[in-house]
């Protein structure tokens, strides 16, 4: 009931939907970068949507797995092998005792999720089984993962006729709808906010009309962009407030920064705008040195695009049923 770590990839560490109703204590959300990757792995591997999955960062890791599991990958489109044989992203998987689970070269993304069918054996720690990198604490001993760690499944894989099952899982016919597909954008839709204001005109119209770039100086915590300076129109002092996923904070260097998964509890800079939360996962699939535009958005079109989104959800979670009947034997 075990997963060796062969090799641990540039970033691999598990994440859930994140560690809510912390912030007052100065516990940060956290939680995974690409929430709609995340989600669709688990609901494919017949999980819950809030179970941990392993975050992946560009180059994967290898994994050789010591006893058999379903597993089933989203998000980025890095180069899945299993013993050599490229496997698909968005599919239910059986994985064999001895299998070893690679990946190979990036063609799209940049984060790509695996869930196991049942959970990898990690603590909940304040309602989550996510890593906080910065703090060192949550998912697997508080780190990504290294060569040698030792990943224990919750619930091995029943049942002695792996091939049969197999065969039944990958006679499902999947279709994602349109919603939750992987789609490069031209230009994240963001809502202006109470800051907006206080910024100059130029300084708006150059956010939602001119190209940034992500700086190579991104992380988890944030996306720095680069592109024309914007300013505010006085030097006013502004109180801390609480902080949240795709707020972007203007600094006094002038240059954007849209706060992501592990973003600070609380800050005092001016935010210009909000990203739709429908758009955070197209952010989050973007390299350093990727351009990002904005396009203004109401609030309404943003809570109709994430009402459409979660629809989708449960309309995949209900064609789904099949999947989830043949893991729990039913």
């Amino acid at each position: 009931m075990s997963i060796t770590v062969l090799k641990p990839g540039l970033l691999s560490s598990f994440q859930d939907l994140g560690r809510k109703g912390y912030q007052h204590l100065g516990v940060p959300v956290g939680g995974a970068m690409d929430s709609r990757a995340h989600r669709l792995a688990n609901l494919l591997a017949g999980n819950p949507q809030d179970e941990a999955t392993l975050e992946i960062t560009l180059s994967g890791p290898t994994l050789r797995f010591d006893s058999p599991a379903c597993i089933a990958i989203a998000g980025a489109a890095l180069g899945p092998t299993v013993n050599g044989k490229p496997v698909p992203n968005n599919r239910p998987l059986v994985i064999r005792q001895g299998d070893v689970l690679a990946f190979g070269a990036r063609t799209a993304g940049l984060r790509a999720y695996v869930a196991w069918h049942g959970g990898i054996d990690l603590p909940v720690l304040l309602s989550s089984r996510s890593t906080y990198l910065r703090g060192g604490f949550g998912g697997y001993k508080g780190r990504a993962l290294r060569t040698n760690d030792v990943l224990r499944l919750r619930s091995p894989l029943d049942g002695p006729d792996l091939d049969a099952l197999a065969r039944e899982l990958w006679n499902i016919k999947i279709y994602l709808p349109a919603p939750l597909g992987l789609a490069p954008r031209s230009a994240v839709r963001a809502m202006p906010g109470a800051h907006t204001s206080l910024f100059k005109d130029k300084s708006v119209d150059d956010f939602f009309s001119s190209e940034y770039r992500i700086s190579p100086q991104s992380e988890r915590m944030g996306y720095r962009l680069e592109g024309n300076t914007l300013e505010l129109k006085s030097n006013a002092q502004l109180l801390s407030e609480a902080t949240s996923f795709g707020s972007v904070q203007v600094p006094p260097d002038g240059k954007p920064i849209v706060l992501m998964a592990d973003r600070q509890t609380t800050g005092g800079y001016a935010k210009i705008a909000h990203i739709a939360s429908v758009d955070l996962p197209a952010i989050a699939q973007c390299m350093p040195g990727d351009a990002l535009g904005f396009m203004p958005v109401e609030l309404q079109e943003a809570q109709a695009l994430d009402m459409q989104r979660e629809e989708a959800f449960e309309q995949l979670c209900q064609a789904l049923a099949p999947v989830r009947r043949l893991l729990q034997g039913d």
